[in-house]
């Protein structure tokens, strides 16, 4: 071994003694206290009778109190408890009994309702918030494995088909696309990575929405960071449409032309124009004229899908302050929140408690809203759930035609039925 190599080895070696050293100084080092208690009193009288106990007096309660406690019917709760129990069901130890299926169960959904911290269930179910803390992303988990199935994107074209039915006010169009920022506290050590255009930290939720109000693709957990387009570039749902694995059925001339016509999502501002993604006219256009008769319907059509991101947040108040969640359980508890949308607005005896009447807008034949949606008077600016940026963008030229091909059929239409004579005006 030559000078020069053992040189080069005792500094390495002392480069690497010296990163030791920093690296332990950087480390703090507690020492270890030995537990106060074993349980706090409040605790100790907490057994499975008296919290089975607790929620069978809100399912006696005559007014309705345990369909306010998780946003359901008690019908529906004992159905998800025995999908899940199998699952996150615990055995009792010769020290303590486990908490029952059921209280987990019952917890992690009025943690979705209500926004709660886990310090504040802890008072209400006697649990500890560190268990609390365990419990919620365990069944979260669970329920978005017996659940997954609600939400599906058609695979066939008669599938599709069906969900032009219910845009009557837009034909070829085949759901509302839009996508969400979600708050939540700074991840550890993520620099800015989830820093958002608005200053705060989010994961992105992009979701296709039918005329029912229901999720029929999702895709959460994209960093905040990712403009709009890049979050959709990015999804499956763009790399199936530009495979052409959707399976949408044959483009067809709308009424009165002959121009084949492809079928579309509707987007708003923050999303390209493309041949399979119709936006908005950008600026604003006066009253009568082609390109503000396009974007009222347009967004008249479109608004299904702000209803279902209004909804999730007024009824699952987890979604009304940022999140105190690092990135990984927001997804999973977002998800969770998505899934059990579809599942309460398809049951027969929760749809009506979770969606009452008036809780959508209403429009009226000229696209006209009639009747704001009650969720309107909940969502208020410190919401979780927030607007992505909107970036004008140079789309196709085959985008723009079949755009003004729309554009073309509603202003025959409007001026057959809607617009006002000049003797009226």
């Amino acid at each position: 071994m030559d000078v020069e190599t053992a040189a080069a080895i005792c500094l390495c070696a002392a480069s690497y003694y010296n990163y030791l050293n920093v690296y332990s100084k950087k480390k703090i080092h507690k020492p270890w206290r030995k537990r106060r208690w074993w349980m706090i009193a409040m605790h100790r009288n907490r057994n499975r009778i008296t919290m089975e106990n607790q929620l069978a007096e809100l399912v006696a309660e005559p007014c309705g109190q345990f369909k306010k406690f998780t946003r359901m019917s008690s019908i529906d709760f004992e159905y998800l408890l025995q999908k899940i129990s199998p699952m996150i069901t615990k055995a009792n130890t010769p020290i303590r009994q486990a908490i029952p299926a059921k209280i987990r169960l019952a917890i992690s959904l009025r943690f979705l309702a209500s926004g709660d911290s886990f310090e504040s269930l802890h008072f209400l179910f006697k649990v500890s918030s560190s268990i609390i803390s365990r419990i919620v992303p365990e069944v979260c988990i669970a329920l978005n494995q017996v659940l997954k199935d609600q939400i599906r994107i058609p695979e066939d074209p008669q599938s599709w088909l069906q969900i032009e039915q219910g845009f009557r006010n837009f034909p070829r169009c085949i759901g509302a696309i839009d996508g969400k920022h979600i708050v939540m506290q700074s991840p550890v050590h993520s620099g800015s990575e989830y820093y958002n255009y608005k200053k705060s930290f989010s994961i992105v939720l992009l979701a296709l929405v039918d005329s029912n109000y229901n999720f029929i693709f999702t895709e959460i957990g994209s960093q905040g960071r990712i403009s709009d387009g890049g979050v959709f570039r990015n999804s499956k749902l763009w790399r199936r449409i530009s495979s052409n694995n959707l399976n949408f059925p044959m483009p067809r001339p709308l009424p009165g032309s002959t121009r084949e016509v492809p079928y579309v999502f509707l987007g708003d501002g923050a999303f390209a124009l493309t041949t399979h993604v119709m936006k908005p006219y950008p600026g604003s256009h006066d009253k009568w004229t082609p390109k503000r008769i396009f974007n009222k319907k347009l967004s008249s059509s479109r608004v299904v899908v702000e209803n279902a991101f209004g909804i999730l947040a007024s009824k699952f108040r987890i979604f009304r302050k940022p999140i105190l969640l690092n990135p990984e359980k927001t997804t999973i508890i977002a998800m969770t929140c998505v899934l059990l949308h579809n599942f309460l607005r398809k049951s027969r005896t929760s749809s009506a408690i979770y969606t009452p009447p008036g809780t959508v807008d209403v429009y009226d034949s000229n696209n006209e809203l009639l009747t704001p949606g009650l969720w309107r008077n909940e969502i208020e600016d410190t919401c979780a759930i927030r607007s992505l940026q909107q970036i004008p963008r140079r789309p196709a030229q085959d985008a723009y035609q079949i755009r003004e091909e729309f554009t073309t059929y509603f202003v025959k239409g409007y001026n057959n039925t809607s617009r006002p004579s000049q003797a009226s005006l």
